[in-house]
């Protein structure tokens, strides 16, 4: 889940224009245009004339996803699949509303998060508790239950095929205990989720992508998510592609920026913990952490510029920290 940052959505009468990124074996980021443009990618990947989304954006993502399909020559019957990689609702808001587009394709989640899109009851009163009840309406809207028969719950370590070719799910909690990745075995590429963290493109500089972690309430669990991290490495994925932004490579130094990320998050939450004011101290410095981190990669963009893409992660990060401090004081 990301952070609430401002940005005007398409208006009923605009016709969607997708936003594509198309990389090798037949995967494509489409922009969710949630929120802000390179903000959060939904994937499809066509096989054989099949394909599968990997997450959905929110409701006002959908139009851009079908609009996508069909800019792939691609129709709604070939989707066999929307693979979710967890419940929060800047990943699977739109997916009942996408599954009621999509005539033969099943809703793939963790045990955990199954039945939260099946009856959206409390994942609504959750998300209002983070957002308010003005954000979450301006941000999700009505969310759209997704039927039970409709719904397939993985395993860790399972294999679902599409049209022979084989993905498996891999269950990794730290950013979320409902949370999965999805490995793609034949291109050796991982759907991470929030799980590897996030990595916007306007960061990128001669060195690579720019990395950070995703410590959002209420499941954040430092150990958990180092882990899972190791676990994905662990596979030797040739790329990895994030929710927030598309395809990334180098796993291994970025991999070891994440853990080195949250280690230091864990000592910032730490060193202020029962402080009246600790939630400012730790917001204060994670942000003086991030600048200097930013600047030995050699981004050269503005403080006010840098503020406004990572804000929202800033404040969700703070509030994952504090939430986990209260869990393990």
């Amino acid at each position: 889940m990301t952070g609430e940052h401002s940005g005007k959505h398409r208006g009923p009468a605009q016709r969607a224009v997708p936003r594509l990124i198309r990389y090798e074996n037949g995967i494509t980021a489409v922009d969710a245009q949630y929120v802000r443009v390179g903000l959060a990618a939904v994937h499809i990947i066509e096989h054989k004339g099949k394909a599968a989304f990997v997450d959905t954006g929110a409701n006002h993502s959908v139009p851009y996803l079908l609009a996508a399909l069909q800019e792939l020559d691609l129709a709604p019957a070939a989707v066999e699949y929307v693979f979710l990689t967890h419940v929060h609702l800047d990943h699977a808001g739109g997916a009942g509303q996408l599954m009621r587009a999509l005539p033969n394709a099943r809703a793939v989640l963790h045990p955990r998060g199954a039945p939260h899109m099946i009856d959206p009851t409390k994942l609504i009163a959750g998300s209002m508790a983070v957002y308010g009840e003005a954000e979450f309406q301006r941000l999700y809207g009505e969310l759209v239950p997704i039927a039970a028969d409709r719904v397939v719950v993985t395993e860790d370590g399972q294999q679902l095929s599409l049209a022979g070719r084989v993905f498996e799910f891999l269950h990794t909690p730290g950013h979320a205990l409902h949370h999965q990745a999805i490995v793609d075995v034949a291109s050796r590429g991982i759907f991470s989720g929030d799980t590897f963290g996030l990595s916007y493109r306007e960061f990128d500089t001669a060195r690579g992508p720019f990395i950070v972690p995703t410590t959002t309430p209420s499941q954040f669990d430092p150990d958990q998510l180092i882990a899972s991290i190791d676990r994905l490495q662990g596979r030797a994925p040739d790329a990895i592609y994030l929710t927030h932004y598309g395809r990334v490579r180098d796993v291994p130094r970025l991999a070891a920026q994440l853990k080195s990320q949250i280690g230091q998050f864990v000592e910032i939450a730490r060193r202020h913990a029962g402080q009246s004011n600790a939630y400012e101290r730790i917001q204060a410095e994670m942000r003086s952490l991030w600048l200097r981190l930013l600047r030995e990669h050699g981004c050269t963009l503005p403080e006010a510029q840098i503020d406004e893409l990572l804000g929202g992660d800033l404040e969700l990060n703070t509030q994952g920290l504090v939430s986990w401090l209260k869990r393990t004081a």
